[in-house]
């Protein structure tokens, strides 16, 4: 087989992969913007999901020559209609706590429960690292810390050191 082939290939069937990746990007994107608005920030395990899953759809399909076009945008269309059920159905409690992981208290009032850092999937280093982020630099100034269904960590300084900061903006 000549080097050429090996590097280049068929320059149609190139040109075709290119097309339907160009269709497949406007099609999810047409898709994706009359589904569910979420931010990558915001995604939970299904999110997640469903991103790969395009992903998957949209190299998969434009790179085959066997896989039409209208194989790809239906497989988009069909994992943004389960998005948005699986989204709506969320509501129902019994639904949500199968879908969304459990919240975890870290910290309450500047105690940080090691169980619970650990179930997190945390060490403390990665808690203090949070907490210098945030400008904490003592788990005592912490009221509340939530690891997120999300994987985020909300975390409430507590009430004394947020009158101490509101009195003065720079915190001096």
């Amino acid at each position: 087989m000549p080097l050429s082939d090996v590097l280049l290939g068929d320059p149609a069937a190139a040109g075709y992969a290119a097309l339907k990746a160009v269709l497949l990007f406007l099609t999810a994107l047409l898709v994706l913007r009359f589904s569910e608005r979420r931010t990558v920030g915001q995604m939970t395990p299904y999110d997640f999901i469903v991103a790969v899953a395009i992903g998957a759809i949209v190299g998969r399909t434009a790179t085959s020559s066997q896989t039409p076009w209208l194989t790809g945008a239906l497989a988009l269309l069909a994992l943004a209609v389960v998005h948005t059920a699986v989204s709506r159905l969320r509501f129902l409690p019994g639904v949500h706590r199968a879908i969304d992981p459990r919240v975890h208290v870290l910290i309450r009032d500047g105690e940080v429960d090691r169980h619970k850092l650990r179930r997190a999937g945390l060490l403390d280093v990665d808690l203090a690292a949070l907490l210098r982020q945030q400008g904490i630099s003592d788990v005592s100034e912490v009221h509340l810390a939530v690891f997120e269904s999300k994987g985020g960590i909300s975390v409430l300084s507590s009430p004394s050191q947020r009158a101490d900061t509101s009195t003065d903006p720079t915190g001096q």
